[in-house]
């Protein structure tokens, strides 16, 4: 793959024509000619692109850009996303879980049928959260499920939690456990939320090796990235990992079909996730398997 200066990628109008140049031929007319680098990646074949991680609704403690739902999916759009795994933000600090996922699904529905595919949240400690389950599975027909365990109050050691991967599992639900949502220098003063624990995962994970889960905004550093690198079943997205190397390194550090693309939009930028994995030196097949294949395996398991 063709590797970019940075400063190039961030000049604005560059940095939209590496994005939709997954999809859309760029020709000389819309491309600055001092760019012809830029011209050449965005004359590259087609791809498809599966993002694993936004959400939609509104962020508790600031608005957001592309809050709304039909500019977030027109952002998408532009951008080539074939696919993008929606949760809610509602589900962090709702109580009623059942009415946040009744929401995303019709969300969905509405405002981006083509795009958006729901995963509903479920919370382990609340009462009948079996019954949400199901119905992300049954009613909703949706392929996976998000969890947040630290803005929800538990760690992975509880018992529920073991339970809640073994009954997503014989459902085929892909899981997502979000391992942080904020910088926590960034955090509000009323609310301070620590990154989720993630020592006691591989454990887990090995006894029920049948599930499919991908930690989404972590690093992909340390020693418990360590650990869970040895542990089939256990996947990683990109929307955290740092460095410009970082997608490279995080690729050749894990069995490569263990990594997905994953922006956190609206809550990053979604062209920095982009950029990110054009500054790494993948090689062709890295770059499909990051952008979809990896992805589109791991969905193509569920029951829908």
């Amino acid at each position: 793959m063709q590797k970019f200066d940075r400063r190039e990628l961030l000049g604005g109008t560059l940095a939209g024509a590496v994005a939709a140049g997954l999809h859309t031929a760029v020709t000389a007319e819309n491309v600055p000619a001092a760019a012809p680098r830029m011209q050449r990646a965005a004359n590259e074949q087609v791809r498809r692109v599966i993002d694993t991680n936004v959400s939609l609704f509104q962020w508790p403690f600031r608005r957001l850009p592309l809050s709304e739902t039909d500019a977030l999916t027109g952002k998408l759009r532009s951008r080539g996303i074939h696919q993008a795994w929606a949760g809610s933000f509602e589900g962090l600090l709702h109580r009623d879980i059942a009415g946040v996922n009744s929401r995303l699904a019709e969300e969905c529905r509405r405002h981006g049928r083509d795009v958006l595919i729901p995963f509903g949240t479920v919370n382990p400690t609340l009462p009948d959260w079996e019954e949400d389950l199901r119905r992300c599975a049954e009613e909703h027909h949706m392929p996976g499920i998000r969890l947040h365990p630290n803005y929800h109050g538990y760690t992975l050691d509880i018992p529920e939690f073991a339970r809640l991967l073994r009954l997503a599992s014989e459902r085929h639900l892909v899981v997502q456990l979000v391992a942080a949502m904020e910088d926590q220098r960034t955090q509000s003063t009323l609310l301070h939320i620590a990154d989720v624990d993630l020592t006691p995962l591989a454990e887990i994970v090995r006894q029920i090796p049948t599930v499919k889960l991908v930690i989404l905004n972590h690093k992909a550093t340390g020693t418990t990235f360590t650990s869970l690198v040895k542990t089939p079943g256990i996947y990683f997205d990109i929307s955290r990992v740092n460095a410009t190397d970082g997608v490279a390194r995080v690729m050749r550090t894990l069995p490569a079909d263990r990594v997905v693309f994953g922006t956190h939009a609206p809550f990053l930028i979604y062209e920095s996730a982009m950029i990110k994995v054009y500054e790494s030196e993948l090689t062709e097949p890295e770059m499909s398997a990051v952008l979809c294949q990896n992805a589109e395996l791991l969905i193509s398991q569920t029951q829908v």
